[in-house]
């Protein structure tokens, strides 16, 4: 009598809870009458956890130490996934404990929804056969920043179509310092004008084409849970399979990306609470869409704007797996040529697939300029605006537009004035980009003709041979630690030769290659090579010391470079130089090589923290030159880690303190005839140029897409109009000061270039 068992029971329902799902290979269920003590209603079949001998394995349990996270942002996707690769190796139940919360180290939606930040301490646990070997990998793999290379977040950047309308700088001029960072979009008071924020920069005209993507309908109950579960693994290859291609075709940042879409396909929990639902009588593709929506929306609900966006990876993944059960073909999205898109959002799978030669930008009401869609358009070079006023979704298709992916704004219906005004400013940057490349491979000199080297920050071969077409001429940081992270041992030593030859025969014997020795600690570490905890690693053993404490490392490191030396003109440069007794200590190292190799190079210092800039002149005597790394100079200088959520944004290299260090390092050089080149991320801002040659700096070395750009604004400047505006800013008192007077400079050079133009 199903009614009186019905009102006797305590529950119609009981729940059965399995806590180590990833040691189960299988589940079956019983149906039908049951008796209560004697029936099974579900069996799970165990996976092999004998060891090799057939002898049961020893379950062990293990615990790591504190590790604080040295990502910038927390596990986000990309480490995320990283993670859970890495603990998917072990047979051992392996968790990350934060305080009372915990999460499975297998699982990429466990660990995003963990919500870590910055320097959270973290610690992994496990129990299994292999939980120590499990720890121990984890904990190191974390504490390296998860495969996270500097750890450093996404920051919008990238190739341009357009430019926001302002005045190009005439000769002699100083550029228009950049503004700062705006809090988000506010309205408008022209109704015409939908604010957001900038995620890809450019400024494009075009029409409106709103993204409608088809609803999938899908049918609650199934046919049964084996048959369900045959279909939703046969959707999960297919969706694999689709990606595999999709990285297969790689086109730069969206790779991680996918890795991450491969790990979310795989996530133990995810697929768990799907199965749980063909338990109940769903159909997969039910209970697929109520299990990834149910992640979505946790992440959704989260602090963290990053993790937020995230939410759109697992249900971009989420309907793809959903599209092939309900067999729904999803292509690439098709529009006309001169098409901006707009979607409330976009998901990484659309934007990867976009035609480049069709859309001109996109244009989201959701997602940040974090979100994986915004990553991927700046590799595309297709300009983009997110978070924009939700009355775009109401704009018909065919609308004429204007997207200023820079400024961060949709303009619809613009007047023959805007856009004379918006073509007239696209040309004339066309134009200017245009001439740049085609002056590339021309020297750089200012108006009156002192003469500048522009280099090319590099990591690897096909980073050299970019630079030499266009225009680099040299190498001046080529940073070597890229040789040894991501991955599990150190490169053997033909290994780095052979990177090093064939950077220095891109480059040929006449530009020269500045390779700089293994910087690791603080920020990047090394799985292989394992560091104390310190409780503050930035000041800690990084840079030259981390190769002091494993000479073997350095010396091995040393002999690649030499082999190479006979190639090209290469120099050798230490990293994090402190004291005359660090670089003593590494040139003893380095003759004792070169002695034995019968090869001698040139020997160059970083110059990084204030020590090391105002002992300039005793470390000029006894080195070859000086490069100037202006991003941890500015973090030593100001005492601000320049990864700090709120103190980044004040770590500004044009505070007089930081250019008063680089006046010193630039005088005590030239004292003794040597000279002195910049790599860090001041010698690429446009406004910094006129300042850092007015102090005499001989060399700029800038990622390979500026190189073009910083030759022509050299060309265009004057050296005794720099030498007067860098004595004028280091009497100034503050960053803030400094900016100011550069962006008065700035318009008042654009407003002389309009006149011309009139």
């Amino acid at each position: 009598d199903a009614d009186l068992i019905a009102r006797s029971a305590p529950s119609l329902l009981t729940q059965v809870l399995i806590t180590n799902r990833e040691r189960v290979s299988g589940m079956s269920v019983a149906t039908g009458l049951v008796e209560a003590g004697r029936s099974i209603i579900l069996q799970a079949d165990l996976a092999a956890a004998a060891a090799a001998d057939g002898s049961p394995a020893t379950e062990t349990a293990a615990v790591s130490e504190e590790i604080r996270l040295p990502n910038r942002q927390g596990l986000h996707a990309r480490p995320a996934a990283t993670v859970a690769a890495a603990a998917k190796g072990f047979r051992a139940d392996v968790r990350l404990l934060r305080g009372a919360d915990t999460a499975n180290a297998k699982s990429v939606t466990a660990i995003l929804l963990l919500a870590t930040r910055p320097n959270d301490a973290i610690r992994v646990s496990a129990s299994g056969p292999d939980a120590a070997a499990a720890v121990s990998a984890l904990a190191a793999l974390l504490a390296a920043g998860s495969g996270e290379s500097g750890a450093t977040a996404e920051a919008p950047s990238g190739p341009v179509r357009g430019a926001p309308v302002t005045a190009a700088p005439v000769a002699g001029s100083v550029p228009a310092a950049a503004p700062a960072p705006a809090e988000g979009p506010t309205r408008s008071t022209d109704p015409r004008k939908l604010l957001g924020v900038s995620a890809s920069p450019g400024l494009v005209l075009g029409k409106v084409a709103q993204l409608r993507r088809a609803s999938i309908h899908v049918e609650e109950r199934g046919a049964g849970i084996e048959r369900e579960r045959a279909h939703l693994d046969v959707a999960l290859e297919r969706a694999r399979q689709q990606i595999e291609a999709q990285r297969a075709a790689d086109i730069g940042a969206a790779s991680k990306i996918l890795d991450a879409h491969l790990e979310l396909l795989a996530d133990p929990e995810l697929i768990d609470l799907a199965v749980a639902g063909l338990a109940d009588g769903r159909s997969g593709a039910y209970a697929w869409r109520e299990a990834y929506s149910s992640y979505a929306t946790r992440l959704e609900s989260l602090a963290s704007s990053l993790l937020r966006e995230r939410a759109g990876d697992v249900r971009d993944v989420g309907g793809r797996v959903l599209g092939l059960l309900a067999g729904v073909t999803t292509g690439p999205i098709e529009c006309a040529p001169g098409s901006i898109l707009i979607a409330e959002e976009f998901s990484p799978s659309e934007t990867s697939s976009l035609d480049a030669g069709k859309v001109q930008g996109l244009c989201t009401t959701g997602g940040g300029p974090t979100s994986h869609a915004a990553i991927i358009a700046r590799a595309l070079g297709i300009p983009a605006v997110c978070g924009v006023d939700r009355a775009a979704l109401g704009l018909a298709d065919g609308t004429p537009v204007v997207l200023d992916g820079t400024e961060g704004f949709l303009l619809r219906d613009p007047d023959e004035a805007e856009v004379t005004r918006a073509r007239a400013a696209i040309g004339r940057l066309a134009a200017q980009r245009q001439g740049e490349r085609a002056a590339a491979s021309a020297p750089a000199a200012t108006t009156d003709g002192h003469r500048i080297e522009v280099a090319a920050n590099i990591g690897t071969v096909e980073e050299a041979l970019a630079a030499v077409a266009q225009g680099g001429e040299g190498v001046g940081l080529l940073r070597s630690e890229l040789l040894f992270l991501d991955r599990d041992t150190a490169p053997s030593e033909e290994e780095q030769a052979d990177v090093y030859r064939a950077v220095a025969t891109a480059l040929g014997r006449d530009r020269r290659l500045v390779i700089r020795t293994l910087d690791v600690g603080g920020d990047k570490r090394l799985p292989y090579l394992p560091l104390p905890p310190e409780e503050n690693p930035f000041l800690g053993v990084r840079g030259i010391r981390t190769s002091l404490e494993r000479p073997d490392l350095l010396r091995s490191q040393l002999r690649a470079i030499l082999e190479a030396a006979p190639l090209g003109d290469v120099h050798v440069m230490f990293p994090m130089i402190a004291s005359l007794d660090e670089l003593r200590a590494a040139r003893r190292i380095l003759d004792e090589e070169q002695r034995g190799a019968g090869v001698s190079v040139r020997v160059g210092v970083m110059i990084e923290v204030p020590s090391a800039a105002l002992t300039a002149g005793q470390l000029a005597r006894e080195v070859d030159f000086f490069s100037i790394g202006t991003n941890d100079l500015t973090q030593y200088t100001l005492a601000m880690d320049r990864g700090h959520p709120k103190l980044a944004p004040l770590a500004d290299a044009l505070h007089p303190a930081v250019l008063k260090l680089i006046s010193l390092t630039v005088e005590g050089a030239h004292a003794h005839g040597k000279w002195v080149g910049v790599c860090g991320g001041l010698a690429a801002e446009p406004v910094a140029v006129p300042v850092l040659l007015g102090m005499g700096v001989d060399e700029l070395s800038v990622p390979v897409p500026a190189i073009a750009a910083v030759k022509a604004l050299v060309r265009r400047l004057a050296l005794r109009d720099c030498q007067a505006l860098a004595r004028e800013l280091l009497g100034l008192a503050t960053a803030g000061e400094v900016r100011a007077r550069l962006a008065r400079l700035g318009s008042e050079a654009g407003a002389t270039a309009a006149a011309a133009r009139r």
